[in-house]
């Protein structure tokens, strides 16, 4: 008896250890099968108190009658499916005839206390079909990617979602993206973990950092043009405006409009287009918006001009080319100056991390979700890199991007320097890697004490 006594306190202490710093493990080994248990036992129970019940039709109740049986009870969702995942539960449920997805969503609140998850999610696959998603710990806490994710041309895994999923930039669903975040909130992490996944692909970065390139210019061995300028920038914006018309120009000689084609093979972007024709996709990353929006001079406010016009016209025409914009800022709104809203119309991703003000939120969800814009003004101040996540459709998720060192995304870049296309209209522009250029030193006036 002792043995046995001696074996179960040091599963209990395993346990209790592996849920305090392992929490991934606790959960593949104990968590699980608990977890399964309770939602099998507690289901009917559970969907009754929640209000997730529809009374038995009125042929039951005549059954019953004619067979002078008990009233049957009220009917919950069926289920269709449990499956256990590396963070938790996913639960996929037939509604009853009167039940609606929205209903599941409204008692997501109750469901998680109920079946004592840490997180649960739902979502509507098909008519009368609801995945129902729960999490079994808070997988933002210590953020760990799957080994293994789904690659598609375009799409990057950058972050991990509250339910355990993976959140992708698909640049060819979602071609535009806006980021806020104010400072160390983690902006600069989710912009080297998209770097890092674009750097394998076939795919050509741009990159447009006015501090003086301290962000984007570590990583130049995988950028085919930089700018750390206003002055520059407008040149290289310039640039890729008339990149999209020479390979519009492409599409149209390209087109195949005859007889004799089906309308599926006629071309309407570079997608459309034979691998031997179709141009080097360009991913436009801007590090701090705003610096290209300020002037304090006339001269300035026609660069500005310039430059506004130039991104809103790769904004509205670039997706066909090939050329997607990702916009970085801390703030993104009206005061920046005419033509910045119609910027940010075109911007269907908004990804927004910690703001200092429920204004910075709106400017990011405000026209989208008003849930996504209460969601962000309450990221903690101690959580860096916990961000909301929408687009134009109201849907919204809160997210985490793993930790990326600059010397994990630069030596990263470094790897796959040789996918680095040439593109003869950014050859100008083409970041110098001779060598580091000594910058002069500030001088230190000595202090009385050390004089």
């Amino acid at each position: 008896m002792t043995g046995y006594t001696v074996a179960l306190v040091l599963v209990v202490v395993t346990a209790g250890l592996l849920r305090w710093r392992r929490p991934a493990w606790y959960w593949f080994a104990f968590g699980v099968t608990l977890a399964a248990l309770r939602v099998l036992v507690r289901y009917g129970t559970v969907m009754d108190a929640c209000g997730l019940t529809v009374p038995p039709s009125r042929w039951r109740l005549a059954v019953a009658r004619a067979t002078n049986r008990p009233a049957p009870e009220f009917r919950p969702p069926r289920i269709l499916r449990l499956r256990p995942t590396r963070t938790g539960l996913v639960l996929r449920l037939k509604l009853r005839p009167g039940q609606d997805a929205f209903d599941v969503a409204a008692a997501s609140d109750r469901l998680r206390h109920s079946f004592s998850m840490y997180g649960v999610t739902s979502r509507e696959l098909r008519s009368g079909v609801v995945e129902v998603r729960m999490t079994g710990y808070d997988v933002l806490k210590r953020v760990q990617m799957p080994a293994a994710s789904e690659s598609r041309p375009m799409r990057v895994p950058v972050a991990l979602r509250e339910d355990g999923s993976v959140h992708y930039r698909d640049y060819r669903a979602i071609p535009h993206a806006l980021t806020l975040g104010a400072t160390e909130s983690g902006k600069s992490v989710y912009q080297r973990n998209l770097v890092a996944g674009l750097a394998p692909m076939d795919v050509a970065l741009v990159g447009i950092d006015c501090k003086q390139g301290v962000e984007l210019f570590p990583l130049a061995r995988r950028f085919s043009a930089l700018a750390d300028n206003p002055d520059t920038a407008a040149e290289l914006l310039d640039a890729l405006v008339s990149r999209m018309g020479d390979v519009y120009q492409l599409i149209r000689a390209q087109q195949r409009i005859t007889a004799d084609v089906p309308d599926a093979e006629i071309a309407a972007d570079i997608w459309d287009l034979p691998d031997g024709l179709r141009p080097t996709p360009v991913v436009v990353l801007v590090d701090e918006v705003a610096e290209l929006a300020l002037y304090a001079s006339k001269e300035e406010e026609k660069r500005r001009d310039r430059i506004i016009t130039a991104l809103v016209r790769l904004a509205q025409l670039g997706r066909a080319a090939g050329i997607y914009l990702e916009i970085c800022g801390q703030r993104f709104g009206s005061e920046l100056g005419k033509g910045i809203t119609m910027l940010r119309a075109q911007l269907t991703g908004r990804t927004a991390h910690r703001v200092n003000d429920e204004t910075s939120a709106n400017m990011a969800f405000g026209d989208v979700s008003p849930d996504a814009v209460l969601a962000a003004i309450q990221i903690p101040a101690e959580m860096r890199g916990i961000a909301i996540a929408g687009d134009s459709s109201g849907g919204w998720h809160r997210i985490r991007a793993p930790h990326t060192s600059l010397r994990q995304a630069v030596n990263l870049c470094n790897r796959h320097a040789d996918r680095t296309p040439d593109l003869p209209e950014l050859e100008p522009f083409r970041p110098a890697l001779t060598g580091l250029v000594a910058a002069p030193v500030p001088s230190v006036k000595p202090s009385p004490a050390t004089a």
